[in-house]
C-alpha cells in the first residue's frame, strides 16, 4: 500500500462526473487499498477516488466502525434531516454547515463486483452523502449554508 496525493480544491478533476467501474482486478484493489490508507493517513472518515486524481465511482469510509468500500454506489433512500459542520480532506481548514438526510441507503458492490447494501445515520449516512457527491463533481462548499471559522 502507498499513500497517495490528496487533489485540494481549485483542481479541476474535483468537479467531474466519474466513470463506472466495470474491471474489478488488483488494479482496483491496490487503489481501494491506497485510499484507505491515505484516508486513515489524514485523519478523515471518507475519501473518494477523485480525490487522488482517479475519475472512478470508488470510495472509502470509516466513520470507526471498520472500513467500508463503495464502489458504483447509488443512495436508493433517504429519511429526515440533519444539519452539521462538515469538512473536507481536499479542502484542509475549511468548514461548513451542511444539510443532509438523518438515514441513508446505498447500494454498491464490493471490490469483488458484489452487490452489497449499507445503511447509515447521522456520521455515516453524511459520509456516504458527502463522498458520493465527490463521485458526481459536488462539494460540500457548493452546499454549505454557512461556512465557519477553524477554531484551532
Amino acid at each position: 500500500m502507498a499513500l497517495r496525493n490528496i487533489v485540494k480544491f481549485g483542481d479541476d478533476i474535483l468537479r467531474k462526473k466519474c466513470r463506472e467501474v466495470t474491471v474489478f482486478d488488483d488494479k482496483l484493489w491496490v487503489l481501494l487499498d491506497d485510499m484507505y490508507e491515505t484516508m486513515q493517513s489524514a485523519s478523515g472518515v471518507g475519501l473518494a477516488a477523485p480525490q487522488v486524481g482517479i475519475l472512478r465511482r470508488v470510495c472509502v469510509i470509516d466513520v470507526g466502525e471498520g472500513p467500508i468500500e463503495l464502489i458504483n454506489p447509488v443512495i436508493t433512500s433517504i429519511r429526515g434531516k440533519q444539519r452539521a459542520v462538515e469538512g473536507c480532506l481536499s479542502a484542509p481548514g475549511q468548514w461548513g454547515y451542511v444539510t443532509r438526510p438523518a438515514k441513508v441507503k446505498v447500494t454498491a458492490q464490493n471490490r469483488y463486483g458484489k452487490e452489497v447494501k449499507y445503511e447509515g445515520t447521522e456520521l455515516l449516512a453524511r459520509a456516504f452523502c458527502h463522498e458520493i457527491d465527490h463521485l458526481n463533481g459536488v462539494i460540500f462548499t457548493d452546499l454549505a449554508d454557512e461556512m465557519v471559522e477553524n477554531e484551532e
